[in-house]
């Protein structure tokens, strides 16, 4: 495999990004999602009077499993002509051989959700911008939603143990590689079931890794089995552990006084299971039935 034609591929790739309203709806969504998402935080300043540090209003949006759900779900829209046929695939395939092309979909894949994390990273600053200060010091509004437990209230995940162990920039960066490995996890699962089993049997795999996150946590697990308060933690725990939702949420880790998984232990989960993934693609494209009718479409 030679690093040039892996990257003639993935250049290709982003080329044809240029004029696809796909690729504009799938931004647009994503920056209204993220003023919906962290206006909560911003009118929670608002009405205290108080400042922000520039990325708080990041990492109290995607500190919370539900908001990396969503965001990781408008990925259907980037990624949904998943294995990327076009009319230069034809091209490539006579040049290369076909663990060099899809080498070359993955380092896509990979840059891709990249920027599209960077920009939700951009576009929640943008929006508590007008209030906020860039010093690595957590905020007053941070030690209102934390230490009175007003968080709770407004369903902003400000955890103490986050203030007290961690700053902004560090915890934004702890949060933005959560996200990004969660993401490249559920991308890679889509491009696995797509090679296998087709484009359908992908979204269909996507919404059923996501419902799977989803269902699995504490409350739910309390609902169903009629947990009672004492065996909460127990639940908490195995959660932390079973879903890659959950894995994904800062402050569901072990910051040194719980059974959760630390941090080092959650990268080294998903790099395993992204490699996994790729692995088994690597393997799927083998039989890849390619099927160029309709490309130049």
């Amino acid at each position: 495999m030679k690093p040039k034609q892996i990257f003639a591929v993935t250049k290709y790739n982003f080329r044809r990004w240029h004029k696809n309203p796909r690729i504009v709806i799938t931004f647009c969504l994503a920056f209204v999602l993220c003023f919906l998402l962290s206006d909560k935080a911003v009118k929670f300043a608002k009405e205290y009077d108080t400042t922000m540090q520039l990325v708080e209003a990041f990492v109290w949006t995607f500190g919370d499993s539900n908001s990396i759900l969503l965001s990781s779900l408008l990925l259907l829209l980037l990624f949904a002509d998943m294995p990327f046929i076009s009319p230069a695939t034809p091209f490539y395939l006579m040049r290369i051989d076909r663990k060099t092309w899809l080498m070359g979909q993955a380092t896509y894949i990979a840059l891709a959700t990249l920027i599209y994390l960077a920009f939700i990273l951009i576009s929640t600053s943008l929006v508590c911008m007008r209030q906020s200060f860039v010093g690595d010091m957590w905020s007053e509004t941070a030690a209102i939603l934390g230490y009175s437990g007003a968080g709770q209230k407004v369903a902003l995940p400000a955890l103490v143990k986050t203030l007290e162990m961690s700053r902004p920039y560090e915890c934004m960066a702890t949060i933005f590689l959560l996200m990004l490995l969660y993401t490249l996890l559920m991308v890679f699962v889509m491009l696995l079931f797509n090679l296998k089993k087709g484009q359908l049997a992908g979204i269909v795999s996507v919404f059923a890794f996501s419902l799977f996150g989803f269902l699995l946590n504490p409350q739910t697990i309390k609902a169903i089995f009629k947990l009672p308060d004492a065996l909460m933690y127990k639940a908490n725990v195995a959660v932390g552990w079973l879903s890659p939702l959950n894995q994904a949420t800062y402050h569901m880790h072990n910051f040194g006084y719980d059974l959760l998984p630390r941090l080092w232990q959650t990268y080294l989960i998903f790099a395993m299971l992204i490699a996994l993934c790729f692995f088994l693609s690597l393997r799927a494209v083998r039989n890849y039935n390619f099927n160029f009718g309709g490309t130049e479409a």
